[in-house]
């Protein structure tokens, strides 16, 4: 008896110590990285490998739910999550990056046309690498979502001896005849503009529905919260703007992806309207020995219903990583 109660005292002495070092309200910092001055957060023990997370378009720091967060870092990660260039709190040193013509631009993607971007998604990569090395994090694991796996991938090309392991969820090769976005889809991710925070908070909440599964109703008023809080945090339209021509002006990385030696898993969702299931199919079979975790009904967000799914996807994997990591040392 005095063995079972020593377990549960451990057991639960462990929990409570996981909760402390996993607080996801620790201070945002700020860090200088070439033209960009970069919000991040830092969860759990300096010591324990660095998981960093990259959001996609238009998203920021918050964006990647808490309760995803804790369960990365309670199982042994320090998650690093920071708001990209041109988002959140992040910001210019000096003068923004110069404006271009959004819909122009687009006009002449879908002509087949080269398209102009201010910055590209590798310079977005390399915002990320000076952002590990402000922080002294020479190796570490990335998990990106939509345009962060994007970015991910070059990440794993420009610094294939830091990175550890990708995870790559909901993202694409951007190569030509895969699946399109619906055209209304397309218009919502274009409305940039609103009058006043009213509609703009309307405008949002229309995306994040039209970005969900078809199997999951949402909450108009949780929507709207969302979006309420996301824009009181910071509202960039410019800025989104700006990325979504670095996606728009990227070409396709399935020759890059074909030399990548780096340890992956895919995960995508069979229901995404942006980013049809065939996108991350096509990642995974580009990138040598990876390996692919289909979601049923998982869209293009991550909706409460999926994240106990997306989860069971990627802890296991990021576990087994970890683990190799602890080998290695060992060695």
């Amino acid at each position: 008896m005095r063995v079972v109660f020593f377990l549960v005292a451990l057991f639960c002495g462990f929990s409570v110590q996981a909760a402390d070092r996993c607080n996801t309200s620790v201070p945002t910092e700020m860090v200088d990285v070439g033209d960009v001055r970069l919000a991040y957060q830092s969860i759990g023990r300096e010591r324990d490998p660095v998981l960093l997370l990259v959001m996609g378009l238009g998203g920021q720091l918050i964006h990647w739910p808490d309760e995803v967060v804790k369960p990365l870092c309670e199982q042994g990660f320090r998650v690093i999550r920071f708001d990209n260039r041109d988002v959140g709190l992040s910001a210019w040193i000096g003068q923004p990056a110069p404006g271009i013509n959004l819909a122009y631009e687009a006009l002449r993607y879908r002509l087949g046309l080269t398209v102009a971007s201010p910055y590209s998604l590798r310079d977005m990569a390399g915002d990320a690498l000076g952002l590990m090395d402000a922080i002294g994090v020479k190796r570490f694991h990335v998990l990106g979502a939509s345009m962060g796996g994007m970015i991910a991938q070059h990440l794993a090309d420009i610094a294939p001896q830091r990175v550890e392991s990708l995870t790559l969820i909901m993202t694409s090769t951007g190569a030509a005849g895969l699946p399109a976005p619906s055209p209304k889809l397309l218009e919502l991710l274009a409305r940039r503009e609103a009058p006043n925070r009213e509609a703009a908070l309307e405008q949002q909440a229309d995306l994040l529905a039209a970005l969900g599964s078809p199997s999951v109703t949402d909450d108009r008023q949780a929507l709207l919260h969302e979006a309420q809080v996301s824009y009181d945090r910071a509202f960039n339209p410019q800025g989104v703007e700006r990325q979504i021509l670095a996606i728009l002006a990227e070409p396709s990385r399935v020759d890059m992806l074909n030399k990548l030696q780096v340890p992956t898993l895919v995960v995508h969702g069979t229901a995404d309207p942006l980013l049809p299931v065939m996108h991350g199919v096509h990642v995974a079979a580009h990138i040598k020995g990876s390996q692919l975790r289909l979601i049923p009904g998982l869209a293009h967000r991550f909706q409460e219903a999926f994240k106990a799914p997306l989860l069971s996807a990627v802890l296991p994997y990021l576990q087994e990583q970890r683990m190799e990591d602890d080998h290695l040392a060992n060695l």
